[in-house]
């Protein structure tokens, strides 16, 4: 099956904090592609990408990028489908430089944006945005919730077990 998702990054360096999303889609079963495009370096190749991902049967993007942060806006601005901007932790100001310039889209150019670094929450809400066509993936994510209310219920098992123990 052709990718449903396209996880790119304007560097390698991105790979750290997007391979999150490459696994979370590859828990999930989501056929997805890992591109590097940098709206800096290859502008060309970021049109590109943006332009044709729709034909190409992509169906959401993820897109990370750290610094001046473009690569989210920039390919949302030249496509239709869903872009989720992934904010890259920063050398001097922690990625809230990236955030800031993510979440600051202009109207009528939406981004939507996860916690900085948070590329697992990008490939959470693609899964989401996915399940609404393909009902495979709506019983996945009730698993994966399901999976989560169980650790937390073990949690609060170990931690009522401390606390009557006095420990």
């Amino acid at each position: 099956m052709h990718p449903l998702v396209g996880i790119i990054m304007g560097s390698i360096s991105d790979w750290e904090y997007m391979k999150g999303a490459h696994e979370v889609l590859k828990d999930f079963g989501v056929p997805h592609e890992v591109k590097v495009v940098s709206a800096h370096r290859t502008p060309e190749r970021m049109y590109e990408y943006a332009r044709n991902a729709r034909k190409r049967g992509i169906e959401v993007i993820i897109a990370g990028a750290g610094g001046a942060a473009h690569l989210p806006g920039m390919t949302a601005s030249m496509t239709t489908l869903p872009v989720i901007g992934v904010p890259i932790p920063t050398k001097h100001l922690g990625g809230v430089d990236s955030l800031y310039s993510i979440v600051q889209m202009p109207a009528g150019i939406p981004v939507a944006t996860v916690a900085i670094g948070n590329a697992r929450n990008a490939a959470l809400l693609a899964v989401r945005i996915l399940s609404i066509k393909y009902s495979e993936y709506a019983r996945k994510l009730e698993d994966y919730e399901k999976a989560l209310k169980e650790k937390v219920d073990r949690m609060n098992e170990e931690l009522r077990k401390e606390v009557e123990n006095g420990i």
